[in-house]
C-alpha cells in the first residue's frame, strides 16, 4: 500500500455531514453581533456573514475562538479578547465564541446530525486492510457526535477540541492537531491526512504528511483548485475510492 498505513481525517464536512449546520451556527452569531459591532456614525447596514465564502475563507477548520479572531480582522472589528468564563455575547472574542456554541448546540439538539453514505464503507475498506485510522477536530462536540453516529469505534485514535484545550494545541492551519493524532496512532507523519478545510489542508501539508487529500463534496472546480493551492496532493468527490487511492492508484 505504498507504506500508507494510516489516515487522519477530519471530522466536519468529511465524516459527518455537519459544516451547513456549523456555517448555519456562525452566521446566526456574527450577524446578530454586526449592528453592535458597526460605527455609530456609518450609513449603510453591515453586510451580512457569508455562509459560503467567508464561512469557507475564514472560519471552516478553525477552532472557534479562531475562527472569531480571523472573522474580525477581516472585518476590521478590535475586540477585547475577555475570558473562558464570558457568557455568551459581542463584546469579547470569548463571548463571540461562546455565542457560536451556544447557537449550535441548540441546532444539533433540534436536528441531529447524519454520515455521509460513503464513510462507513470506507472505513471499513480501510480496517480490512489493517490500516490504521483516527479522527480530529477543532470541535468539542466530535467526539460525542462520532458516538451518536455509531463510527467512534472506527477509529483506533480520536483528537477533539477538548484535546486541544487541555494539551494547549493551536488551531489549524498549525499541525497540531493532525501530529498529535499521527502520534496517537504510533506512526510519523508520513502517512495520510484527509481534508475539506483550506486551513486543514494547509495544516497536513505543513505537518509533512505524505498524502494530503482534499475533499470536494460540492465537486466545485474553485474549491477544487482553492484546496490545491493550499496543500493538497489530490483532491476527491467522497471517499469511496480512497482505499485505492492508498494502495497507490491515483486518480
Amino acid at each position: 500500500m505504498n507504506g500508507l498505513r494510516a489516515v487522519v481525517f477530519d471530522t466536519d464536512g468529511v465524516l459527518l455531514a455537519t459544516a451547513d449546520r456549523h456555517a448555519a451556527a456562525w452566521k446566526e452569531t456574527f450577524d446578530g453581533c454586526l449592528p453592535e459591532w458597526q460605527s455609530s456614525h456609518a450609513a449603510a447596514r453591515p453586510r451580512p456573514f457569508d455562509a459560503v465564502r467567508e464561512y469557507r475563507d475564514l472560519v471552516d477548520g478553525r477552532s472557534r475562538l479562531d475562527g472569531v479572531r480571523a472573522f474580525l480582522a477581516a472585518r476590521h472589528v478590535d475586540l477585547p479578547p475577555g475570558t473562558p468564563e464570558d457568557p455568551p455575547g459581542c463584546a469579547t472574542v470569548h463571548a463571540v465564541a461562546a455565542r457560536k456554541e451556544e447557537v449550535f448546540a441548540a441546532m444539533l439538539r433540534t436536528g441531529g446530525v447524519r454520515t455521509f453514505e460513503d464513510v462507513r464503507p470506507a472505513l471499513q475498506e480501510l480496517r480490512g486492510k489493517a490500516v490504521r485510522c483516527a479522527a480530529v477536530s477543532a470541535s468539542r462536540h466530535a467526539r460525542s457526535l462520532l458516538e451518536s453516529a455509531e463510527l467512534a469505534d472506527c477509529f483506533d485514535a480520536l483528537v477533539d477540541g477538548r484535546d486541544a484545550a487541555v494539551l494547549g494545541l493551536p488551531g489549524k492551519p498549525e499541525p497540531a492537531l493532525f501530529l498529535e493524532a499521527a502520534g496517537r496512532l504510533g506512526v510519523p507523519p508520513a502517512h495520510a491526512a484527509v481534508e475539506d478545510a483550506l486551513a486543514g489542508v494547509e495544516a497536513g501539508h505543513r505537518g509533512g504528511f505524505r498524502l494530503v487529500v482534499g475533499l470536494d463534496r460540492e465537486d466545485d472546480p474553485r474549491m477544487r483548485d482553492a484546496l490545491g493551492a493550499h496543500g493538497a496532493d489530490l483532491v476527491l468527490p467522497d471517499l469511496g475510492r480512497l482505499p485505492a487511492v492508498l494502495e497507490g492508484d491515483r486518480p
